[in-house]
């Protein structure tokens, strides 16, 4: 793929990680594992810090463009059955921004690298039916849909004005990749 289409991509992929970070780094530690909606499973899923592993961890997967040969960074790990895997633990702050900063770095090393031919290659994933380059853009919406989710969530508790990204921060004023 020509760079001018990979750099607009990664700018607009890496503007919405950007605000994801500044829900996490926002997030008060007594709102850390606030259930952000009603569930009554009682299980930490809707929890603020599990929505962000959730899309943390997808993020990660889906630039992986395939379920073969995934395997979680250190310290994240999931228990239980396949179909109910959840999080071994409630992670850190520190440990999601350490994630966080791994996925930021896969996204743009991964879309600054992707040519028309990998871009057109089907997924990995046979849940999904669309090719790489459709993938990185199902992600992207995810991304953006949790980041909404949990700057929502902190603008209702705190008061949070979370500030719109409209480029990803390693891009200069110029425009120019740093």
């Amino acid at each position: 793929m020509d760079t001018f289409w990979s750099t607009i991509i990664w700018q607009q992929f890496g503007a919405a990680i950007d605000m994801l970070e500044g829900a996490l780094r926002a997030c008060p530690d007594k709102l850390w594992n606030a259930r952000m909606w009603s569930d009554s499973s009682g299980d930490p899923e809707g929890e603020f810090w599990s929505v962000a592993f959730d899309v943390l961890f997808y993020l990660d997967f889906y630039l992986s463009g395939k379920e073969e040969g995934f395997a979680l960074p250190a310290p994240f790990k999931f228990v239980g059955a396949e179909q109910e895997q959840h999080p071994e633990r409630m992670y850190t702050k520190d440990e999601l921004l350490a994630y966080l900063a791994h996925g930021l770095t896969k996204c743009k090393d991964t879309l600054l690298a992707l040519t028309y031919e990998k871009a057109s290659q089907p997924c990995g994933f046979y849940w999904l039916k669309m090719n790489i380059g459709e993938l990185h853009l199902y992600n992207m919406r995810h991304v953006q849909e949790h980041g909404a989710q949990l700057n929502m969530f902190l603008g209702q508790q705190i008061g949070l004005d979370s500030s719109w990204v409209s480029q990803a921060k390693s891009i200069n004023p110029e425009g120019e990749l740093l």
